[in-house]
């Protein structure tokens, strides 16, 4: 079992930046993807940004790349979603998970997550 909580939401102008972080509590983080999802109201979860389990590696979402940076800290059981040149449409509630399956390369979609946490607001106004 892996808990996880998140925090560092808030709301930001648009343009500003924000640094979401994500503490890990359980099994051993450094065996599971991990990603951040995001959903806005009336809309599906969507898939944000991933990195895998081992290494550095990561993929994100089109609409995020160059403005959005996922990063971990195996040592301190965390992993980072630093925002910047945020946009109205960014607003969402983000949320952390972990993939136990990491014979993928990337984890990409909510059903290939097996932990989650309960999600923190993001509101970019315009």
């Amino acid at each position: 079992q892996v808990q996880l909580v998140e925090s560092g939401g808030g709301l930001v102008q648009a343009g500003g930046s924000l640094r979401l972080s994500c503490a890990a509590s359980g099994r051993t983080f450094s065996n599971y993807h991990m990603g951040w999802f995001r959903q806005a109201p009336g809309k599906e979860r969507e898939f944000v940004a991933t990195i895998r389990w081992i290494g550095t590696r990561t993929y994100y979402q089109d609409s995020v790349k160059g403005r959005f940076t996922i990063s971990r800290d195996n040592a301190k059981n965390m992993v980072y979603l630093q925002m910047n040149s945020l946009k109205p449409e960014d607003t969402a509630v983000y949320y952390c998970a972990a993939s136990r399956d990491s014979s993928r390369t990337y984890c990409v979609v909510p059903s290939e997550y097996d932990y989650w946490g309960q999600g923190t607001q993001v509101t970019v106004s315009s």
